[in-house]
């Protein structure tokens, strides 16, 4: 076990937001939501998967919808919005209906807003976070988690709306199924939701999981703040720190995308600068970078991850981009699970209807 104190925690939240590839929600966001816990100077517990005993639960929170870059919807502008975090209120239901005590949280995922759903939920219930995580960077969909590559049911689940509406969900016949089923619930409540799930025992849990991702983070936002304090290129310190290479640099040109579905959906088109002059970069995304193509031919591919850095040495998310904004793209290795037959039938190129093979982007 280990401390994090203030700065440990906005160093996971920077590599955290490199790590989401555009998705995970708005770092600005998940600074905010621990803003009060900086202010209070509150310490988090961080534990090893080794730390965890057999028998006690841990629960998963976290955010999952489609956030708008333009905030609440007209639509529900008569509802009354939820002091308490959903991913809270969908944490505390899902206690409620298991009549058990949550020993520990886990991240859903490695992002901005949605790692910090989980260091905001084990601060707010007093409980450790474990250093793991399903993914080992952010993902759109919930079945692209290492939980149900194990085969760990999604279930009981709890989901609440920005509304403080709760919603325990006993069962479902598969992830899929669920991630149906708390999409439409998104779509209904403004495009974003509150869930908790995964609830299971130690025992399972640490079968389930990618170790050490939280300190993995750590360490990325370390470098990023160092590199930035040095007036050093930051996407070029991160690439050289985690085996990740640099593969262009270049401007916005154009950003087609729509919301469809609860995930938002479009191209980021880039026009090279400096060594990239004349060439061009597009990247795909569903949520989160799956496909780049350099000059029209494919440079990389999920599950590896294409992340994005922006001229002020801060990671950049969707869809929060501008005409003639500057980033340079890098990529990282995906997490090994990842690219397995069985990771890549769950969150390879062929999911999202690309027809490519995956090949890791160091080869």
């Amino acid at each position: 076990m280990r401390e994090l104190k203030k700065q440990d925690m906005i160093d996971i939240l920077y590599g955290c937001a490199v790590l989401g590839t555009g998705g995970g929600g708005p770092l600005e966001e998940g600074l905010a939501m621990m803003q009060k816990h900086f202010d209070n100077d509150e310490v988090l517990q961080l534990i090893s998967l080794d730390e965890l005993p057999d028998d006690e639960y841990v629960v998963t929170p976290y955010g999952c919808g489609a956030p708008s870059a333009t905030g609440l919807n007209p639509k529900f502008k008569d509802l009354e919005v939820s002091e308490v975090v959903p991913s809270v209120l969908a944490m505390e239901a899902l206690e409620e209906a298991l009549g058990k005590k949550i020993y520990a949280v886990g991240s859903t995922e490695l992002g901005g807003a949605n790692t910090a759903e989980a260091l905001h939920a084990a601060l707010e219930k007093g409980v450790p976070l474990l250093d793991a995580d399903p993914a080992g960077r952010s993902v759109p969909e919930l079945q692209h988690s290492t939980y149900y590559v194990k085969g760990v049911p999604i279930y009981p689940m709890g989901v609440a709306t920005r509304f403080g509406e709760k919603i325990v969900i006993q069962n479902v016949q598969n992830d899929l199924r669920a991630e149906d089923i708390v999409r439409a619930i998104a779509v209904a409540s403004d495009n974003m939701v509150g869930v908790a799930d995964h609830a299971n025992v130690g025992k399972v849990i640490k079968e389930s999981l990618i170790p050490d991702m939280i300190t993995y983070a750590q360490e990325i936002g370390q470098v990023l703040r160092e590199a930035k304090e040095k007036g050093a290129d930051v996407a070029q310190a991160i690439a050289d720190a985690k085996d990740g290479k640099i593969l262009f640099k270049g401007a916005v040109t154009d950003f087609p995308w729509e919301t469809r579905d609860g995930f938002n959906f479009g191209e980021i088109h880039l026009a090279g600068e400096g060594e990239y002059a004349g060439e061009q970069y597009k990247i795909w995304l569903k949520n989160e970078n799956i496909i780049s193509y350099r000059n029209g031919e494919v440079d990389v591919v999920a599950p590896d991850l294409i992340c994005m850095i922006g001229e002020d040495g801060n990671p950049l998310t969707s869809p929060n981009f501008g005409i003639g904004q500057k980033m340079t793209v890098l990529a990282l290795p995906s997490p090994e699970i990842w690219t397995t037959p069985e990771g890549l039938a769950c969150f390879g190129p062929k999911h999202f209807g690309l027809d490519v093979e995956y090949k890791p982007f160091k080869k």
